[in-house]
Protein backbone atom coordinates (compact mmCIF):
# COMPACT_ATOMS: atom_id res chain seq x y z
CA UNK A 1 0.00 0.00 0.00
CA UNK A 2 1.22 3.44 -0.81
CA UNK A 3 1.25 5.83 2.07
CA UNK A 4 -0.17 9.30 1.80
CA UNK A 5 3.37 10.48 2.04
CA UNK A 6 4.73 9.09 -1.48
CA UNK A 7 1.73 9.44 -3.05
CA UNK A 8 2.62 12.90 -2.27
CA UNK A 9 6.21 12.59 -3.48
CA UNK A 10 5.00 11.32 -6.43
CA UNK A 11 2.56 13.56 -7.03
CA UNK A 12 5.00 16.47 -6.36
CA UNK A 13 7.25 14.48 -9.11
CA UNK A 14 5.23 14.44 -11.90
CA UNK A 15 3.77 18.08 -11.26
CA UNK A 16 7.32 19.53 -11.42
CA UNK A 17 7.92 17.09 -14.69
CA UNK A 18 4.39 18.45 -16.45
CA UNK A 19 5.42 22.15 -15.43
CA UNK A 20 8.79 21.80 -16.60
CA UNK A 21 7.53 20.42 -19.93
CA UNK A 22 4.94 22.93 -20.29
CA UNK A 23 7.68 25.43 -19.50
CA UNK A 24 9.79 24.31 -22.04
CA UNK A 25 6.88 24.15 -25.04
CA UNK A 26 5.73 27.75 -23.74
CA UNK A 27 9.49 28.94 -24.20
CA UNK A 28 9.54 27.07 -27.46
CA UNK A 29 6.21 28.94 -28.84
CA UNK A 30 7.61 32.06 -27.74
CA UNK A 31 10.59 31.43 -29.82
CA UNK A 32 8.29 30.58 -32.72
CA UNK A 33 5.82 33.00 -32.74
CA UNK A 34 8.64 35.77 -32.58
CA UNK A 35 10.39 34.41 -35.17
CA UNK A 36 7.52 34.36 -37.19
CA UNK A 37 6.20 37.82 -36.44
CA UNK A 38 9.73 38.94 -37.38
CA UNK A 39 8.73 37.19 -40.69
CA UNK A 40 5.60 38.85 -41.30
CA UNK A 41 7.16 42.13 -40.28
CA UNK A 42 9.61 41.81 -42.26
CA UNK A 43 7.56 41.01 -45.66
CA UNK A 44 5.40 43.72 -45.03
CA UNK A 45 8.28 45.92 -45.03
CA UNK A 46 9.81 44.51 -47.89
CA UNK A 47 6.34 44.74 -49.84
CA UNK A 48 6.00 48.43 -48.55
CA UNK A 49 9.15 49.14 -50.21
CA UNK A 50 8.85 47.00 -53.23
CA UNK A 51 6.12 49.17 -53.99
CA UNK A 52 7.62 52.14 -53.50
CA UNK A 53 9.71 51.28 -56.62
CA UNK A 54 12.87 50.29 -54.54
CA UNK A 55 15.28 47.48 -55.83
CA UNK A 56 15.00 45.60 -52.56
CA UNK A 57 16.52 42.42 -53.61
CA UNK A 58 19.53 44.06 -55.51
CA UNK A 59 20.15 46.16 -52.53
CA UNK A 60 23.24 43.54 -50.57
CA UNK A 61 23.34 45.75 -48.16
CA UNK A 62 20.42 45.02 -46.96
CA UNK A 63 20.31 41.26 -47.62
CA UNK A 64 23.14 41.12 -45.43
CA UNK A 65 21.60 43.00 -42.78
CA UNK A 66 18.50 40.77 -42.90
CA UNK A 67 20.90 37.78 -42.86
CA UNK A 68 22.79 38.62 -40.26
CA UNK A 69 19.30 38.70 -38.03
CA UNK A 70 17.89 36.01 -39.18
CA UNK A 71 21.12 33.64 -38.12
CA UNK A 72 20.71 35.61 -34.90
CA UNK A 73 17.15 34.63 -34.58
CA UNK A 74 17.77 30.84 -35.76
CA UNK A 75 20.99 30.25 -33.14
CA UNK A 76 18.74 31.79 -30.87
CA UNK A 77 15.98 29.46 -31.36
CA UNK A 78 17.75 26.11 -30.85
CA UNK A 79 19.17 27.41 -27.63
CA UNK A 80 17.25 25.34 -25.21
CA UNK A 81 16.47 27.13 -21.06
CA UNK A 82 18.49 25.46 -18.53
CA UNK A 83 17.11 26.43 -15.67
CA UNK A 84 19.43 29.05 -15.15
CA UNK A 85 18.33 32.56 -15.85
CA UNK A 86 21.70 33.71 -15.55
CA UNK A 87 23.01 30.71 -18.25
CA UNK A 88 20.26 31.66 -20.27
CA UNK A 89 20.97 35.06 -20.81
CA UNK A 90 24.22 34.48 -21.77
CA UNK A 91 23.56 31.91 -24.09
CA UNK A 92 20.87 33.96 -25.80
CA UNK A 93 22.74 37.20 -25.67
CA UNK A 94 26.15 35.36 -27.26
CA UNK A 95 24.17 34.71 -31.25
CA UNK A 96 22.84 38.59 -30.31
CA UNK A 97 26.12 40.40 -29.79
CA UNK A 98 27.43 38.20 -32.87
CA UNK A 99 24.71 39.67 -35.10
CA UNK A 100 25.13 43.37 -34.24
CA UNK A 101 29.19 42.40 -35.01
CA UNK A 102 27.79 41.14 -38.68
CA UNK A 103 25.42 44.04 -39.02
CA UNK A 104 28.71 46.42 -37.90
CA UNK A 105 30.76 44.99 -40.81
CA UNK A 106 27.73 45.32 -43.14
CA UNK A 107 27.64 49.03 -41.91
CA UNK A 108 31.35 48.98 -42.17
CA UNK A 109 31.32 47.56 -45.92
CA UNK A 110 28.30 49.96 -47.25
CA UNK A 111 27.72 53.07 -45.31
CA UNK A 112 28.81 56.24 -45.59
CA UNK A 113 28.10 58.46 -42.70
CA UNK A 114 31.14 58.72 -40.50
CA UNK A 115 29.56 59.25 -37.49
CA UNK A 116 27.60 55.98 -38.20
CA UNK A 117 30.90 54.32 -39.57
CA UNK A 118 32.68 55.01 -36.28
CA UNK A 119 29.86 53.72 -34.17
CA UNK A 120 30.05 50.80 -36.30
CA UNK A 121 33.55 49.99 -35.61
CA UNK A 122 32.73 50.63 -31.82
CA UNK A 123 29.89 47.95 -31.89
CA UNK A 124 32.36 45.27 -33.58
CA UNK A 125 35.43 46.38 -30.92
CA UNK A 126 32.99 46.65 -27.76
CA UNK A 127 30.34 43.85 -28.87
CA UNK A 128 33.81 41.30 -29.13
CA UNK A 129 34.77 42.01 -26.32
CA UNK A 130 31.66 41.54 -24.38
CA UNK A 131 31.60 37.60 -26.28
CA UNK A 132 34.84 36.95 -25.17
CA UNK A 133 33.77 38.14 -21.36
CA UNK A 134 30.53 35.92 -21.69
CA UNK A 135 31.81 32.82 -23.26
CA UNK A 136 35.07 32.90 -20.42
CA UNK A 137 31.95 33.24 -18.09
CA UNK A 138 30.15 30.30 -19.45
CA UNK A 139 33.22 28.21 -19.34
CA UNK A 140 33.52 28.32 -15.56
CA UNK A 141 30.13 27.97 -14.77
CA UNK A 142 28.80 25.23 -17.04
CA UNK A 143 29.69 20.83 -15.81
CA UNK A 144 31.40 19.54 -19.04
CA UNK A 145 28.18 17.29 -19.09
CA UNK A 146 26.29 20.43 -20.25
CA UNK A 147 28.55 22.22 -22.94
CA UNK A 148 26.31 20.49 -25.56
CA UNK A 149 23.91 22.66 -25.46
CA UNK A 150 26.20 25.72 -25.83
CA UNK A 151 24.76 28.28 -27.91
CA UNK A 152 27.03 28.58 -31.01
CA UNK A 153 28.29 31.80 -32.19
CA UNK A 154 28.83 31.78 -35.35
CA UNK A 155 32.06 32.96 -37.13
CA UNK A 156 31.90 36.16 -39.10
CA UNK A 157 31.78 36.49 -42.80
CA UNK A 158 33.59 38.92 -43.22
CA UNK A 159 36.41 39.78 -42.15
CA UNK A 160 36.72 43.83 -41.61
Amino acid sequence: MITERETSQIAERFLAKWLNGAIHLLFAAAVALTILGIGLLRAGVQSEMLADGSQLAADSDWSELIASMDKMHMAMGATKPSGNTDVDFVRLMLPHHQAAIDMAKTQLLYGKDPQMRRLAQEIITDQQLEIELMQRWLKQREPTSAKENRTPVPNSRKNN
